[in-house]
């Protein structure tokens, strides 16, 4: 099955220095992709540049085949992109911003007010539509901005550690929708510290190190390639710090045991 979305040696660099380096990867329909790395090693860049708000130095991104530079307000309709940060209009209540992207996004009214209803009620937001977003916790806004990403039916989810702020429940329930829209064939880029979560979610992962992709392919091939034991959180360190956990664990524990003058 061809790439629905495929980054083709992205590379940005900020006063020469590279803080992308010639990164490559492609996410078909039903693939769910996730991207991890540590503080500084890309992530977000890679993300701004997926999503079209950062222009590469060299390299580009293909949406079914045509650069997005072709035609970015075409690629941005069947785009739904969740940030880092939930950054909303505060003045705005959470009803009010949800109609806002709809009518940027040209919905039928009707349809809107549907979908919006249904998934309000569905993450339990319904009863706080109609106060301001200055009210909101940061679980409550980051509702607002997954709704806001699923509301038109896009092709392409880029989701920027998007339970950061949910309780236990809507995680749980996000996770889930997130892996049924996949298996309806839609193409997930993934980006979470959270390793356990990745691992739960993800068919496919790129590992960043300094920029640069160190390991990637189905979670299967990438454990097997680290040489770690069956587990990603051994394998993330093996692929990023070639570091040892379980010695470097003993160590810092044998210095909290280490017996006082």
């Amino acid at each position: 099955m061809p790439a629905r979305v495929e980054a083709r040696k992205l590379t940005k660099c900020y006063a020469s220095l590279p803080a992308v380096d010639q990164v490559s990867f492609s996410i078909r329909p039903g693939e769910l992709l996730g991207c991890i790395g540590r503080n500084g090693s890309g992530k977000s860049t890679i993300v701004k540049m997926l999503v079209g708000l950062l222009e590469p130095t060299f390299g580009e991104v293909l949406f079914e085949g045509v650069s997005i530079g072709h035609n970015q307000t075409g690629y941005k309709r069947r785009l739904g992109y969740v940030p880092e940060e939930a950054n909303l209009y505060a003045f705005l209540t959470g009803w009010e911003y949800l109609e806002l992207v709809a009518t940027l996004r040209r919905m039928n009214p009707k349809r809107f007010e549907e979908k919006a209803s249904a998934m309000l009620e569905a993450l339990t937001m319904f009863p706080h539509r109609g106060s301001l977003i200055a009210s909101y916790s940061k679980g409550m806004r980051q509702r607002i901005v997954l709704i806001a990403a699923m509301l038109d039916d896009p092709d392409v989810l880029v989701l920027d550690e998007p339970f950061s702020g949910l309780d236990v429940s809507s995680a749980l329930v996000v996770r889930k929708v997130i892996q049924r829209l996949a298996e309806e064939g839609k193409a997930v880029f993934f980006s979470s510290p959270v390793l356990e979560v990745v691992e739960k979610l993800c068919s496919h992962l790129i590992i960043l190190r300094r920029g640069s992709i160190v390991a990637s392919g189905s979670m299967d091939k990438v454990r097997a390639g680290s040489g770690a034991t069956p587990g990603l959180e051994d394998a993330f360190l093996e692929w990023t710090e070639h570091v040892d956990a379980d010695q470097i664990a003993n160590n810092i524990v044998a210095a909290v045991r280490a017996p006082g003058r």
